[in-house]
């Protein structure tokens, strides 16, 4: 399924009113305080981590699940997980819907996400990144080779590092087919008998009067509006997170045959979620 949006399409946010204003404030101000305030506890906490364990990250995670699991204490959102997430070495895949995956998924387990390069030079946004230990990959052949090193690396130090295969985020009311690319990099001799992946489904509960569809964020959809949207609730939803089965890279073929796989893992808990909402 290809991904078209109309942005006739999108939800339509609801008023903010001044009770919704004064949400948002409360809310805004304490996120702000939150998510900065432990980045600096982060990058202080690093300066004494890096030298000592390298890659190995064995204390920062810990403040980026505290930060993640408390933002959507503040946004007045129910979190949950259900399945148990690996402990195995290897990566995660799972689908995609609005920028609060990042929190999502940060939330229940240690990951490292897999970025477009372009994201380390945005303001704010490219700081967390890089301080959460994001990789970062350049869509060119030439550094294809350099990149598959670095991944490697990576999960064999046992970083979980996460991407989203669609390519692209979508309404939440379904799942794109995954784009195979990132997932030859599991298949390098050096490591594909040791590594799995895991599949995860995000799932959104939308707050009760709201389309399905008002926690998601696609296509040209601004931020700031969403934000505000999403702060001013005086009846937020909620997410769950969902682990799959990890699945051997070993056991497959091709990374076709695991992406497709992987797919049809998050595809299915997808579609049983929505039908239980």
């Amino acid at each position: 399924m290809s991904a078209r949006w109309d942005t006739s399409s999108y939800p339509s946010m609801p008023r903010l009113g001044l009770t919704g204003l004064a949400r948002v404030l409360l809310r805004g101000a304490a996120m702000i305080v939150l998510v900065f305030g432990g980045l600096i506890v982060l990058l202080a906490v690093r300066l004494v981590e890096r030298p000592f364990y390298g890659l190995h990250r064995p204390v920062t995670p810990a403040i980026t699940r505290f930060v993640c699991r408390n933002a959507f204490r503040l946004m007045g959102m129910s979190f949950t997980f259900t399945g148990t997430p690996m402990e195995t070495r290897g990566a995660v895949v799972a689908n995609h819907s609005s920028w609060l995956d990042i929190f999502a998924l940060n939330a229940a387990k240690r990951i490292y996400f897999v970025s477009k390069s372009e994201v380390a030079s945005w303001p704010a946004i490219g700081w967390l990144a890089r301080a959460t230990g994001t990789v970062f990959i350049e869509r060119n052949p030439a550094r294809a080779r350099a990149q598959t090193e670095v991944f490697q690396d990576r999960l064999l130090a046992g970083h979980k590092l996460l991407f989203f295969p669609e390519g692209t985020s979508t309404d939440g009311m379904q799942v794109l087919q995954f784009k195979t690319t990132l997932f030859q990099a599991f298949f390098a001799p050096e490591i594909r008998e040791q590594i799995y992946v895991q599949p995860v489904t995000v799932i959104y509960r939308a707050p009760e009067g709201q389309d399905a569809r008002f926690y998601g964020w696609w296509g040209g959809m601004d931020l700031g509006p969403h934000l505000l949207a999403i702060l001013a609730l005086a009846k937020p939803g909620g997410v769950e997170v969902i682990y799959g089965t990890p699945l051997p890279v070993a056991g497959f073929e091709n990374r076709k045959a695991l992406a497709a796989a992987c797919e049809a893992a998050v595809r299915s808990a997808h579609v049983k979620a929505l039908a239980q909402s």
